[in-house]
């Protein structure tokens, strides 16, 4: 899995084609496109990290904000969501798996932040958790200042993005150790979740080994895989899910979103699955591959059921 998410923003010029079929499939689905501004990189501890290990740029969790410019929601705001990419709890999918996704979110009305968080080697769980969170409490602290309605706030991720956003939905409540500022006095529970393509079991059989050594290292305790098992750390309090998942995923089996959708349902948490026939692993946002590619539509209407989007404009 590695190999397949590695990449960074340097991949955006190749997207050319990809990002103008998504605006135009998209102004179908909705009506209108609005314009986008990309924001600098927001570091998201300007004095350091918790756990910090160096100050390069893998030790300073940041985020890019992509904000709609027009199409914004009345009154209160526009909703927002960060964007968690994949790459194995090793690397960043920067491209496909981020600032393309939040620059299609904002031109949908939705405030996009790609997230650059920490990871393995060199950092553990929960690390990037803690980014998640932070990233989650930035954007509601800063609301006003990027009219984001700060009780509409979301997070979005593929592959092991997938899993941090699932971790951001179901482990918000832990007790990790923050910068105790006022950032971190604002709720960290996403409002609503959005994993596709996600890794969500660590143990055995359908867990995913390259991604558990690099959440937790070579030889994590029984109970902190456990822990970091997703189907396993649903609560009525876990937050609403968007799940996207395929058959023919190679790299992370299918029954890592049947397992935690079955958990979500239990649990009496809104939630709603779509599993396509086709669709390798990595797809993003589903170019090249007309059934994937209906997942984005599909999340907007479920937003829209959400209460977190209004409703469509009719032609």
């Amino acid at each position: 899995m590695r190999k397949k998410h590695q990449g960074t923003g340097q991949d955006m010029g190749g997207n050319v084609m990809r990002r103008c079929w998504l605006s135009g499939a998209l102004v179908l689905v909705c009506g209108w496109a609005s314009a986008v501004r990309e924001e600098p990189v927001q570091v998201l501890w300007p004095q350091g990290a918790p756990g910090a290990q160096g100050t390069e740029e893998k030790d300073i969790p940041a985020m890019t904000p992509f904000l709609p410019e027009g199409a914004q929601a009345e009154g209160s705001g526009t909703p927002a969501i960060i964007v968690c990419p994949g790459g194995g709890y090793a690397g960043l999918a920067m491209g496909y798996e981020g600032f393309d996704v939040a620059r299609w979110l904002a031109e949908n009305g939705i405030a996009g932040f790609v997230l650059r968080y920490r990871l393995g080697p060199a950092y553990h769980h929960p690390a990037p958790l803690q980014d998640a969170l932070r990233a989650i409490r930035t954007v509601r602290h800063r609301a006003k200042e990027w009219n984001i309605d700060p009780k509409r706030v979301g997070i979005l991720g593929f592959s092991a993005g997938g899993h941090l956003t699932g971790s951001a939905a179901t482990l918000f409540h832990l007790d990790i150790p923050t910068a105790g500022d006022e950032i971190d006095a604002e709720p960290a529970r996403p409002d609503f979740a959005c994993p596709v393509y996600p890794v969500i079991c660590m143990g055995e059989p359908y867990g995913h080994p390259s991604c558990l050594m690099h959440l937790l290292g070579d030889a994590p305790a029984p109970e902190l895989i456990e822990l970091v098992s997703l189907e396993k750390q649903v609560r009525a309090d876990t937050a609403p899910c968007f799940i996207v998942h395929s058959l023919e995923d190679q790299v992370i089996p299918v029954e890592n979103a049947l397992l935690f959708f079955s958990a979500l349902r239990k649990a009496g948490v809104t939630a709603e699955l779509h599993v396509f026939q086709r669709g390798r692993h990595g797809l993003g946002m589903g170019s090249g591959d007309p059934a994937f590619a209906a997942w984005p539509g599909l999340f907007l209407e479920w937003l829209r059921t959400q209460g977190v989007l209004p409703a469509a404009v009719k032609p």
